[in-house]
């Protein structure tokens, strides 16, 4: 097959997007699916003129390189502890292993998304990073600072100093308007060489088993992304930033036109937290679920799998007041379709602080529709965090009072009760029996311990033997320590 009969069908497609009424009958026929027996070459100014250009001069300006650099600590061993003939004598008795920092460098992309110097990019590009510097297009530098960095949306909004001069920027879109198959550049830095921008249509939508990020929900496109890209833009063809671009599925570290980025309806909220004080906020519903299965959905009387069952509510939360129940099952959050407990984290965490969204949900073999009112998760009680000391298995552990705040902010959906271990010191007691972080204290010694101040009276006084019992992972354990 010759190159232009690859490459005309596709300019056929293009041009009736950008330029109705303009297709030759020809190409028309391509569009409606009829075979052509022929091509042929461009006939119009037009037809030989069409190009992305554009939109790529009005949004290629607004996307940046970001360099960061890291301090990263390195353990070298010493030769001389190395030398065969002093193994030969001593062995590895002397570990010889010498500390020392040296400073990592990485490259990735960013957008620029207010005149007065804001820029999201991803967290991971400039996770721990003790420098970081935007070079723009047009070679101007900045040195930035973080405003905000959230790991679990791999988001992290920067800003830089542009002394009143306005810097060029790209608007949000409503990514929630795309469709499969709609048209998309990406812009990036891939591998250092310079910014690219490459082409592609939206592949798929709402991926949610991706494992990029605790809000997975992501756009994928077969535009060409690659190390570098990360942070860069997605944009349609109306110069809009439909997403960050974040990740690519490659199994030798390079694009196979499988990339995934970040919707821009997430991308709005940092960005919003950003200009009002730089502190994330999570919207939070006061429930834990899980997805309808084919089996479930025969149970509950619906045709099809798709939606989330409420296994749980906090009382007095969100949901609760809403007047959702156990058993509900939740399809759409604002007309959008709910697939899996994923997409409703998406769906919620997109509308801000004070929202009240409409929830579709099946119950008793009906559909209703219900009143969800977007709040803040709240730190009742108070997380009085407190490290333990003294003569017992617990000592050396810094634990806190749980409540559905600390759940969010640890990412424990459900956890809203109870006493949980955030740190464990090394070589203390507490590491030495194998409690981790994350664990949830429910008694010790026979003595219930719901709250922090709990502790004090079962660790009281010294004993023989010590029994534990603590929940990770969702299943209880119990350990019995002897002396």
């Amino acid at each position: 097959m010759h190159l232009r009969s690859l490459f005309l069908p596709f300019l056929a497609v293009v041009l009736a997007l950008s330029h109705p009424g303009v297709v030759p009958a020809a190409q028309a026929q391509v569009l409606a699916g009829a075979e052509v027996k022929e091509s042929r070459l461009p006939e119009s100014h037009a037809e030989m003129a069409l190009s992305f250009a554009p939109v790529v001069k009005s949004t290629a300006p607004a996307v940046v390189n970001v360099f960061s650099k890291r301090a990263v600590q390195q353990q070298r061993r010493s030769s001389l502890f190395d030398d065969p003939f002093f193994k030969r004598f001593f062995g590895d008795r002397f570990g010889g292993s010498l500390r020392r920092e040296r400073m990592e460098s990485s490259l990735g992309s960013g957008v620029i998304v207010s005149e007065d110097g804001l820029i999201v990019t991803n967290h991971h590009v400039i996770n721990g990073a003790t420098e970081i510097k935007v070079v723009l297009s047009d070679r101007r530098e900045f040195s930035a600072e973080l405003v905000v960095d959230d790991e679990r949306t791999d988001l992290a909004v920067l800003r830089v100093d542009t002394e009143g001069a306005s810097l060029p920027t790209i608007p949000l879109r409503d990514s929630d308007d795309v469709e499969v198959g709609d048209l998309v550049l990406a812009i990036g830095n891939p591998f250092g060489v310079g910014q690219t921008v490459t082409s592609g249509i939206v592949s798929a939508l709402a991926r949610t088993q991706v494992g990029i990020g605790d809000f997975s929900f992501f756009i994928q496109t077969d535009a060409a992304i690659n190390p570098g890209n990360s942070g860069g833009a997605l944009v349609t063809m109306d110069g809009q930033l439909l997403g960050i671009n974040t990740a690519i599925y490659s199994r030798g570290g390079g694009s196979v036109g499988i990339g995934f980025a970040i919707p821009a309806n997430m991308v709005r909220t940092v960005i919003d937290s950003a200009k009002h004080g730089g502190v994330l906020v999570r919207a939070w519903t006061g429930i834990t679920g899980q997805a309808l299965t084919t089996d479930l959905a025969t149970g509950f009387g619906l045709d099809r799998p798709g939606g989330v069952v409420v296994n749980n509510l906090y009382r007095g939360g969100p949901a609760d007041r809403a007047g959702l129940k156990q058993g509900d099952v939740i399809l759409s959050v604002d007309g959008q379709e709910i697939e899996n407990y994923e997409s409703l984290r998406f769906r919620v965490a997109t509308h801000n602080i004070g929202d009240e969204v409409p929830i579709q949900v099946w119950r008793a073999k009906r559909r209703m529709e219900v009143k969800l009112p977007i709040e803040a998760a709240p730190e009742s009680p108070p997380r009085e965090v407190v490290r333990l000391r003294g003569p017992h298995p617990l000592s050396g552990a810094q634990v806190a009072n749980l409540s559905p705040a600390l759940a969010e902010e640890l990412d424990i959906p459900g956890a809203w009760s109870g006493v949980i271990i955030t740190k464990i010191a090394r070589a203390s007691p507490a590491q030495r029996v194998r409690l981790r972080p994350g664990d949830i204290l429910l008694a010790v010694n026979e003595h219930r311990i719901s709250e922090v101040a709990d502790i004090d009276g079962a660790v009281g006084s010294s004993k023989e033997r010590w029994r534990i019992s603590f929940r990770r992972a969702g299943q209880v354990r119990t350990m019995d320590i002897g002396r």
